[in-house]
């Protein structure tokens, strides 16, 4: 596939399923992007703990913990976000809209770090509230559920938890969209393609080892 600042932006605007094979290269960038900032995270939880630094959880902090999952899924980013893909086809745009979200959401709260745990639910969540937002036709909220790995009422609840806490600021007008585009194509232009390559070669590695999953009519089993 390849890895190129016009490549991402073809994708966003003119993705075609009947034309394209290829998982969009949108998927691989935002893969690449939280899987650094997991790594950031992790550091600077890391040295907190080490500093014996309490921290102390808010009201709208706790909130934010609903993401949370009891364990952290056994699951990479690149996967997970391919496994949405195939089984809901939604577009290209639909990735740049759930970024926007995500980067909205933790700049309203600045106590919420991206974590192992959280991720997961935060893109189902992100993805398909963004699904609704630009395509004429979505899938209902069981389906995103079950191939999140999480059931209906799970999903329903982030969903809701979600908007209050966006404090349902879910427009994103055509200069918003363009300049997270251009973030994203910075992304890939400026060193990030090494890092892409990486999480790619990552996810082929993983998938080499699995049983391949087939059939869009049937959605293999994963727990959040």
């Amino acid at each position: 596939m390849a890895i190129s600042p016009r490549k991402l932006r073809n994708d966003v605007y003119s993705y075609s399923y009947q034309n394209d094979s290829n998982t969009p290269l949108v998927i691989s960038v935002l893969a690449s992007l939280i899987d650094r900032t997991l790594v950031r995270n992790e550091r600077i939880g890391r040295k907190c703990a080490g500093m014996g630094a309490s921290v102390t959880i808010t009201k709208t902090g706790s909130k934010t913990r609903v993401f949370d999952c009891h364990e952290t899924p056994d699951m990479t980013i690149q996967s997970y976000l391919e496994r949405i893909f195939r089984y809901t086809k939604v577009g290209p745009s639909v990735y740049v809209v759930a970024y926007v979200y995500i980067d909205r959401f933790c700049r309203s709260h600045p106590e919420f770090r991206i974590t192992g745990r959280n991720v997961h639910r935060l893109l189902i969540t992100t993805i398909m509230v963004a699904s609704k937002y630009v395509e004429d036709m979505n899938y209902r909220n069981s389906y995103f559920a079950r191939v999140g790995g999480i059931t209906t009422k799970e999903m329903n609840s982030l969903e809701l938890d979600f908007l209050f806490l966006m404090n349902f600021k879910m427009h994103v007008n055509v200069s918003v969209f363009e300049s997270y585009c251009c973030h994203l194509e910075r992304e890939v232009s400026i060193g990030g393609g090494y890092h892409i390559e990486k999480t790619l070669r990552c996810a082929e590695e993983i998938k080499s080892r699995q049983i391949e999953e087939r059939g869009f009519n049937r959605i293999a089993r994963i727990t959040l």
